[in-house]
């Protein structure tokens, strides 16, 4: 499951706000050990993905770096390049 989150910080453009979310729902499946909550468990899970989601959207914010902005189809085509060797 955690393998779907990837960094977000330092990136032209901006990562999204459901970028953010995705991250957060992915970190709260991972931590709950289930991809959908029971009824009974189900405002506890949104809860804790909204609350996630607005501390990474105020890390995200918060952070400095003095490197350029990573260009997002180059490092999508890095991934790639690596799975396709992993896999090949």
């Amino acid at each position: 499951m955690c393998r779907n989150i990837k960094p977000l910080f330092n990136f032209d453009p901006p990562a999204t706000d459901e970028e953010i979310h995705d991250a957060a729902l992915q970190f709260v499946r991972k931590l709950s050990g289930t991809t959908r909550p029971s009824k009974r468990n189900e405002a506890a899970f949104e809860t804790a993905v909204s609350s996630i989601a607005r501390c990474a959207h105020e890390l995200l914010n918060s952070l400095e770096t003095s490197q350029p902005p990573r260009d997002r189809e180059e490092v999508a085509a890095k991934a790639r390049a690596r799975t396709a060797a992993r896999f090949a």
